[in-house]
C-alpha cells in the first residue's frame, strides 16, 4: 500500500509522526509512505524504514515571499513533484490550513484527516473526502496514532506502549572511550533555560560515576555557557560545532542524556536512549517529549508552566528550577541505567 503522508513541521511534529508509522508498518507490511515535510526536517523524516521517499516543502521560506521568482520556480516544482504520486490514500496528519491546502493539491486516491472538531484549524477538513474523530486533550503521538489506525483500518494499541523504530545502525559510535552523558543545555526562550549552577553540579555528579559528559552547542551563546559549564572539570568537554546526523551519533550511543525543552530531546526520544527532559516555563502535556526511556520532570510552582519568554521574578534564574534540581535530575536520569 502507497500512503502520500502530509506532515510538513516542525521537528517535534516529525518524531510525534514516528511512532503512528512504526505501528502502522506492523499492521500494513507492504506500507510505502512518501512524506511531505518542510525541507529543514526531510533528511529526519527519512530516518523511519517506513518512508521511502520524502518530497520536501519550502513553505517557510517561500511564505516570506511569494513573488520572488526562485520561490515561485521550487513552488512549480514541488507541485509537480505532488502530482506525480501515485498514492492508495492520501492523509493529512497535521489538520492545519497549510497542510490542507496541500491535500488538497495532491491527486489521484482518497484523501483523509482529521474531522472538524479535531483538527486544530477546522477549515483544512475542506480538503478531506473523510474525516475522522480523535480527541483532544491528549499528547500529539496518541492522536495521530489514533489518525493513522481509523485512515489505515486497524485497531490502535495502547496508549502508553509505543516504540519510534528508529534503527540505530545508520549512525557509528563516536570514537569516545567509556559511557558518557550528553547534556542539551541550549533552547530558544531564556524562561525553559536550566540554571548553570544546576548544570555544573550534574556534570560533578556524572564525573564522579566515571562518565565523561559532552555539550554541544549551535550559537555562540550556547558556546559560551558550554565553556562555563565545562570549566568545572576536565572531563566535561564542550564539543565541536556539527550537523545534526553527527551529534545524533553522539545522542544514539550515550549512557544518558539530560535536555531542557528543545527540538534535539525529541531526538532524544525517538533514539529510546534513556534521558530526563526538564521542563519549567512550558507544558509537557500535549506536545512535550515522551518516549519509553524519557522521565519527564516538569516544575512544581505556583506559576507552573507559565508559558511566557521572560519570568516575572527578577532572580538570577527562574524559581520554578528550584523544584528540579540536579540530585532530582540524577536520581531519576540513573534509574533508567
Amino acid at each position: 500500500m502507497k500512503l502520500l503522508l502530509i506532515k510538513m513541521s516542525s521537528l517535534g511534529d516529525v518524531f510525534h509522526t514516528f511512532p503512528a508509522l512504526t505501528e502502522a508498518k506492523q499492521q500494513i507490511p507492504d506500507l510505502e509512505v512518501t512524506w511531505v515535510v518542510e525541507e529543514g526536517f526531510a533528511a529526519m523524516a527519512g530516518w523511519h524504514p517506513a518512508v521511502t521517499k520524502v518530497l520536501p516543502i519550502g513553505w517557510r521560506r517561500w511564505r516570506k515571499n511569494l513573488f520572488n521568482k526562485q520561490n515561485r520556480t521550487e513552488l512549480k516544482a514541488f507541485l509537480a513533484a505532488l502530482k506525480q504520486e501515485s498514492p492508495d490514500l492520501i492523509l493529512d496528519a497535521q489538520g492545519l490550513i497549510k497542510s490542507g491546502l496541500v491535500t488538497k493539491l495532491a491527486k489521484g486516491a482518497p484523501k483523509v484527516g482529521y474531522d472538524k472538531h479535531s483538527a486544530r484549524e477546522p477549515l483544512a477538513v475542506r480538503a478531506y473526502d473523510q474525516g475522522f474523530p480523535v480527541a483532544k486533550g491528549t499528547h500529539a503521538i496518541w492522536r495521530v496514532r489514533q489518525l493513522f489506525a481509523q485512515a489505515l483500518g486497524y485497531g490502535v494499541g495502547e496508549e502508553q506502549r509505543f516504540g519510534y523504530g528508529l534503527d540505530k545502525s545508520r549512525w557509528q559510535r563516536p570514537e569516545v572511550e567509556g559511557d558518557y552523558l550528553v547534556m542539551l543545555h541550549g533552547t530558544t526562550w531564556i524562561t525553559k533555560l536550566w540554571p548553570e549552577v544546576h548544570w555544573q553540579a550534574l556534570a560533578h555528579k556524572a564525573v564522579a560515576e566515571g562518565l565523561t559528559v559532552f555539550l554541544p552547542w549551535g550559537n555562540e551563546e550556547e558556546r559560551e555557557r558550554a565553556e562555563r559549564i565545562a570549566a568545572v572539570h576536565d572531563r566535561v568537554h564542550v564539543l565541536p560545532k556539527m550537523g545534526l546526523s553527527e551529534l545524533t551519533a553522539y545522542l544514539a550511543f550515550a549512557k544518558g542524556v539530560v535536555g531542557v525543552d528543545t527540538g534535539l530531546s525529541h531526538v532524544v526520544a525517538g533514539l529510546e536512549v534513556p534521558s530526563v527532559a526538564i521542563y519549567g516555563a512550558t507544558d509537557a502535556t500535549l506536545t512535550g517529549v515522551l518516549g519509553p526511556k524519557v522521565d519527564v520532570l516538569s516544575a512544581q510552582f505556583d506559576c507552573a508552566p507559565c508559558l511566557n519568554k521572560t519570568c516575572k521574578f527578577n532572580n538570577e534564574h527562574p524559581p520554578c528550577y528550584d523544584s528540579v534540581g540536579p540530585d532530582k535530575v540524577w536520581q531519576a536520569l540513573t534509574q533508567q541505567f
